[in-house]
């Protein structure tokens, strides 16, 4: 089984998924801070991430998942929706962008006091 690491400023986890999870169905059942406003559909860019290796046994960006994109933050060439991608057989380095950290402290406003209230929110630059 092929293994992705997900790492920010609030996560450094890796877990092993089968062949064909979504990169946001490996950051839940990892418990990273991946947000997802529009609930993983391609609605939103909020769970845009960087992928840092293994781009290449990825599944094929579509054209919506390219429109979306559009509407990120900080778009990179190596950027993905995680909703909408797949994972292949080889091992993958996510890097969680901070618009998609954003999105998640907005979705769970406890953590968000409790990150603030612990100095680890806002991420200092």
């Amino acid at each position: 089984m092929p293994k992705v690491h997900f790492k920010s400023p609030l996560d450094d986890v890796t877990v092993d998924v089968a062949p064909h999870t979504t990169l946001l169905d490996a950051a839940e059942k990892a418990g990273a801070h991946v947000g997802h406003s529009c609930g993983g559909v391609c609605a939103c860019s909020t769970c845009h991430i960087w992928i840092r290796k293994g781009m290449e046994s990825l599944s094929e960006q579509r054209d919506d998942e390219a429109d979306r994109l559009d509407m990120g933050f900080d778009v990179r060439p190596y950027s993905r929706l995680s909703c909408q991608t797949e994972v292949g057989a080889e091992d993958v380095q996510v890097e969680i962008t901070e618009e998609s950290i954003t999105a998640y402290l907005d979705e769970n406003p406890v953590l968000r006091r409790q990150l603030t209230s612990e100095g680890k929110w806002p991420l200092k630059k």
